[in-house]
């Protein structure tokens, strides 16, 4: 009986371990493989994209600079490459632009002249933009507006955007031009500006020509409506009806007063590349206009406008007291403008 008990007591403290199943283990460890693959594969997917920011943030890709190899060393400083705010010029954008303004005096023909440039499918000359005081209030504002019209970020109906080759605008004596001369030379100079002037050989014309459109701004001959610049026969022949008179005890004093401020500019502006025009010549020879072509380096092309001349034919049928104005330029410097200086 004792034998017995002991023999239980020893049956009872033997622990029997369950038999393993080794279909079991091998799932475990398979899975464990598994979430340790993907967890390896996720660490180096991330350090691959981070290496690649990396990469790109310290080696980024630069504009190649446009360059010209066939241009004479005197030309390049007036061979620009402008890469405007307000658009791209895509790929035009090594296409070198030329920078302009056409210097004149009111009613001397550059408001035809420009839009004979306009018909250039590679020129854009912008039109009078210093007619707007603001724009010429002091210096600071007269750089602000050229930088922006070179840059090609003033957009007008002139604008040839991606693809022009050449840019301006028309500036008068009388917008700041005169009064800030010696801080424009030195803008035209450093910028590369070429300056193309415009004026009439006749001043006696011009000063008719200024009388009728005074005259038509308060009267508005054509319907009600000013126009300084006409595209019929039909409205020029109404505004070439009004004859003004021509006060001749101011007549001398005015024609010496613009051909002072005429040569004054011609020398202030002497050290600029320039082009010198007379409305007359161009009249005369349209080859002229080849000559600016050429000027502003762009290719040669017909040049027109639609612009009708108003004043035709000659003085005497222009003014009411022709036989006063006779009688006060004969004999004296301004004699030649009595005669008829071109045909049409």
């Amino acid at each position: 009986m004792a034998d017995d008990l002991c023999f239980w007591a020893k049956d009872s403290l033997i622990v029997k371990h369950p038999k393993k199943n080794p279909l079991a283990l091998r799932m475990l460890v398979l899975i464990f493989v598994m979430v340790c693959g993907v967890y390896i594969c996720a660490v180096c997917l991330n350090q691959i994209g981070g290496h690649r920011t990396v990469r790109f943030l310290s080696y980024p890709v630069a504009d190649r600079p446009c360059e010209l190899t066939d241009i004479d060393p005197s030309e390049k400083p007036h061979v620009h490459f402008p890469k405007p705010k307000t658009f791209s010029r895509e790929e035009c954008s090594c296409n070198p632009v030329r920078y302009f303004a056409i210097l004149s005096t009111q009613r001397s023909g550059s408001g035809w002249f420009e839009t004979l440039l306009n018909s250039h499918m590679n020129i854009s000359s912008n039109g009078e933009i210093f007619s707007v005081k603001v724009r010429r209030s002091n210096i600071s504002t007269i750089v602000e507006t050229l930088d922006k019209i070179y840059n090609l970020d003033w957009l007008t109906s002139a604008s040839k955007n991606e693809c022009t080759a050449a840019v301006g605008l028309k500036w008068m004596l009388n917008q700041g031009l005169m009064q800030h001369h010696g801080e424009i030379v030195e803008y035209f100079n450093s910028k590369g500006v070429s300056a193309i002037f415009l004026f009439r050989r006749n001043l006696l014309r011009r000063m008719i020509s200024i009388l009728a459109n005074s005259f038509d701004q308060d009267a508005k001959l054509l319907n009600g409506t000013h126009k300084s610049h006409v595209h019929s026969t039909h409205e020029a022949e109404i505004l070439a009806s009004y004859k003004p008179v021509v006060n001749t005890s101011l007549l001398i004093p005015n024609l010496r007063q613009v051909e002072e401020l005429v040569n004054k500019s011609m020398e202030y502006f002497k050290s600029t590349r320039h082009i010198i025009l007379y409305y007359e010549d161009i009249i005369n020879n349209r080859t002229k206009l080849v000559d600016v072509e050429n000027f502003l380096r762009v290719p040669l092309q017909e040049l027109s406008s639609r612009q009708v001349k108003i004043h035709k034919g000659s003085l005497s049928s222009q003014v009411e007291n022709w036989g006063e104005i006779e009688k006060t330029l004969e004999g004296t410097h301004y004699q030649s403008y009595l005669h008829e200086d071109y045909k049409l």
